[in-house]
C-alpha cells in the first residue's frame, strides 16, 4: 500500500475551512463608517476558465484605523463565486497616499502550492507614475495591477493566474 503525501491530497477545501474569515470580513465591510469603494472582477486559470474555488484576501493597512472597532480591521477575505467572480468593498482612508495600492492582495486557489501576492491600484490615482511599487514592475505588465473605473467608487479588475494576461505577482522577502 502506498501512503499519500500532502501534495497528493485533493484539498484544501478553502470555501468550507475558511468561511469564518469570510464571514468576519463581510461583517466588517458592512459596519464601516468610512467612505468605500468596490473592486469586482473574475479570477481565471491559465486556460481562461474562471476559478470557482479561490479565496481572495485584501489587506489595507491604511484603513485599519477607520475599522478599529471591527474584528479584523483593514482585512477582507472573499471566496470566488461559481463563475470565478469576486467583489471587495474596501474602506478608504481619510487621506489616501497617492501612488500606493488601493489594497494588497493574496490569492489562494486550487493548483497553487504556494499562495500568490499582488496589489491593485486605481486607474484614477494621479500618483501612479510616481508609484515606487509600480516602478518595480515592467511597464508592459503594469496594466495587470490597475483596476478600471466603471462608475463612481466602482472598479473592475480581473486576476489571471497564467497566460500573457497573467497578473503581476510579487515575492516578499
Amino acid at each position: 500500500m502506498t501512503n499519500i503525501t500532502t501534495s497528493q491530497t485533493i484539498g484544501p477545501f478553502s470555501h468550507e475551512a475558511w468561511q469564518w474569515a469570510a464571514d468576519a470580513s463581510a461583517a466588517a465591510t458592512l459596519q464601516t463608517s468610512a467612505p468605500t469603494i468596490t473592486i469586482s472582477g473574475t479570477i481565471y486559470d491559465g486556460d481562461g476558465t474562471p476559478i470557482n474555488d479561490a479565496q481572495i484576501e485584501a489587506w489595507q493597512p491604511a484603513a485599519a484605523s477607520a475599522e478599529a472597532a471591527q474584528a479584523l480591521p483593514g482585512f477582507r477575505r472573499v471566496p470566488s463565486g461559481e463563475k470565478g467572480e469576486f467583489s471587495l468593498r474596501l474602506s478608504q482612508p481619510a487621506a489616501p497616499t497617492s501612488g500606493e495600492p488601493a489594497t494588497f492582495i493574496t490569492v489562494f486557489a486550487r493548483g497553487l502550492v504556494k499562495h500568490q501576492f499582488t496589489a491593485v491600484f486605481l486607474e484614477d490615482d494621479s500618483g501612479l507614475a510616481q508609484s515606487a511599487i509600480l516602478a518595480q514592475v515592467p511597464e508592459q505588465r503594469r496594466p495587470t495591477l490597475i483596476a478600471r473605473k466603471t462608475a463612481a467608487g466602482v472598479y473592475h479588475w480581473d486576476i489571471w493566474m497564467q497566460t500573457d494576461k497573467e497578473t503581476a505577482f510579487f515575492d516578499y522577502v
